[in-house]
């Protein structure tokens, strides 16, 4: 095989590969060799059909065969020995081919530009760490404890207040008709969270233990039996009893109650609850601050085949008109993204990062717990969208290539306190939220924006090192 590097402008050049049809030859032979052993054709024993009726037989489809292996093979090596990253797909262009001929084509390659991460190593951020004291902490806790009441029972006599607990029996009817689910047993309601219909608790305030009441409230729009929607229904209710909340005690047995070992195991899990509310957040700022800071290092140029689909990318869904009139704003956005990804990539792949699958079941897994209800929803997506399932392992490509550039950066480490980190969260919102809505400004120039979601991609682009070559059809074996 003969490799030649032609036409080279900037990052755009040509690979001229030459095979001989001896070469070529010896390849076709051994897939004969392969398929002569499983063809059956009427009047030869398996495996003793002559290559020449093989050949009359099946010669192109075999010929389809080899020709898609020997340039998938052979592209993929006149890359690799030339140290080629292809920015997209290579284009293949077939000069000379056929059975018993030699095979020329030229790979039309836009490369991947180096790019400079040894600045990565020195890079320097702020890195935030929360520090909580006693008072927030027992405020945490007392509000756990409210969250929790406990209620006692009263004497016969006391009248039910706002905040009590009132268990009943009810009958309900509609125009002095029963209908389904019209009657309760048991029903406890916690007076003024309006939680059964909207005005049924007020009318309890003031009732006693062993009392009768008529309630009357309107049912709901989402009241299963349709036809009684917005009908006003009576309720016979008898009072079983009226409990008001107790204070509860934090001690031990209240900490142990909760799952930890002690009241002083409690207040530190708590003081750790705090602090990781907050560590992702202030994680997240400073990995904003690494990428700011890798936009400002300098490519020299960026593949223009890359940067019209990120413009495709970024608008999407947008009419042709208003594409066309921002066209420098997008472009001069997809060469930052571009650049960020370029330089993350090389990073990671210096650095051997890899993506395991269990990582990213772990990342599935955590999009599940933030789903609640919709977890057959979310799987099924992942399971039918195999491009998201890429998307989401570059996310986590990405992620674990930010957290090495943290370890190997230079860290300004602060110790806030909660008041602070919330200022500067805060901040940070009103900021991204301002360069927002400053972009759709740019964007949309004051018309009527769309209503159309665009993906959201990694900045890390995974490079494609193979160029794809349309498949023969394959040879049959009946």
């Amino acid at each position: 095989m003969k490799i030649t590097v032609e036409n080279i402008k900037g990052l755009n050049k040509d690979i001229r590969v030459f095979i001989d049809k001896e070469t070529m030859n010896s390849y076709m032979d051994k897939k004969y060799d392969e398929i002569k052993s499983t063809v059956n054709l009427k009047g030869f024993r398996p495996g003793k059909v002559p290559k020449e009726i093989l050949k009359r037989q099946f010669g192109k489809a075999v010929f389809g065969e080899v020709l898609d292996k020997v340039l998938k093979e052979t592209s993929t090596k006149a890359l690799e020995e030339n140290k080629i990253k292809p920015a997209g797909q290579p284009k293949l262009d077939l000069k000379t081919y056929g059975e018993d001929k030699d095979l020329e084509y030229i790979l039309s390659v836009t490369e991947l530009p180096k790019v400079e991460i040894k600045s990565l190593e020195n890079i320097k951020f702020d890195e935030y760490s929360v520090k909580i004291d006693a008072i927030e902490t027992d405020k945490r806790l007392k509000e756990i404890a409210k969250n929790q009441p406990n209620f006692k029972e009263v004497s016969a006599d006391t009248k039910a207040k706002k905040g009590d607990l009132v268990s009943l029996d009810y009958k309900a009817t509609v125009d002095g008709k029963d209908f389904k689910g019209s009657e309760g047993k048991n029903t406890q309601l916690t007076l003024g969270k309006d939680l059964f219909l909207k005005g049924f608790d007020e009318q309890l305030i003031g009732v006693k233990k062993d009392d009768e009441k008529i309630i009357e409230a309107t049912l709901p729009e989402n009241f299963p039996e349709k036809e009684l929607v917005n009908k006003k229904a009576k309720f016979s209710c008898k009072i079983l009893n009226v409990k008001q909340p107790e204070e509860i005690k934090i001690d031990d047995n209240f900490a142990k109650n909760l799952g930890a070992k002690d009241l002083k195991d409690l207040k530190n899990l708590i003081s750790k609850q705090i602090n990781d509310e907050f560590k992702n957040s202030l994680d997240q700022l400073s990995k904003n601050q690494i990428l700011r800071e890798i936009e400002k290092i300098k490519v020299d140029e960026i593949p223009e085949n890359l940067i019209e689909e990120e413009v495709k990318i970024l608008s999407q869904g947008m009419p042709e008109d208003e594409v066309k009139k921002n066209k420098n704003n997008f472009e001069n956005k997809a060469r930052t993204r571009i650049k960020t990804g370029l330089i993350l990539n090389e990073f990671g792949e210096k650095n051997q990062i890899k993506v395991t699958e269990q990582e990213i079941q772990a990342e599935v897994q955590k999009q599940l717990r933030m789903m609640p209800g919709q977890e057959k929803m979310v799987m099924d997506f992942y399971q039918k969208n195999p491009s998201a399932l890429a998307s989401l392992r570059g996310t986590v490509y990405e992620e674990k290539i930010l957290n090495l550039i943290k370890e190997k950066g230079k860290a300004n480490k602060k110790e806030i306190s909660k008041e602070d980190a919330e200022k500067i969260l805060k901040e940070a919102h009103e900021e991204s939220h301002d360069h927002s809505h400053e972009n759709e400004k740019n964007v949309t120039k004051n018309k009527q924006t769309t209503k159309s979601t665009k993906e959201k991609k990694s900045a890390v682009k995974k490079v494609k090192s193979k160029p794809s070559v349309k498949k023969a059809k394959k040879v049959s074996k009946k």
